[in-house]
């Protein structure tokens, strides 16, 4: 990967992290325990809240395991072998990189 692509890349990883680090503050107080408020709530309510708090959880588990792994690609972003498929050792497609930065597998390899 020549360095121009990896800056590319870099300045998308860090953009991908700051987003991500913006939603974990939403998506951590949606994801809060559903409190039963004093008065009466119908059930319906309340199985609202519950499922929407189950898909705020979810995502925050998703969004925090992406964050980790931008995290760890950025650190090995100048490192010699970046961009190489960790199974066949040929070069990972860019437009893939771009879209997916945390890729360590080719097209081909992680079908």
């Amino acid at each position: 990967m020549d360095h121009a692509n990896r800056k590319a890349l870099e300045a998308r990883m860090r953009e991908e992290i700051a987003g991500l680090r913006e939603q974990l503050g939403d998506l951590g107080e949606r994801a809060r325990t559903v409190e039963l408020d004093q008065q009466a709530v119908g059930r319906l309510s309340r199985m609202d809240s519950l499922a929407n708090q189950g898909i705020a959880v979810n995502a925050l588990d998703k969004a925090k395991s992406r964050l980790a792994r931008l995290e760890r690609a950025l650190s090995r972003i100048e490192d010699e072998d970046f961009g190489l498929c960790a199974d066949c050792g040929e070069a990972i497609v860019p437009a893939r990189l771009l879209v997916l930065p945390e890729a360590v597998l080719c097209v081909g390899c992680a079908e």
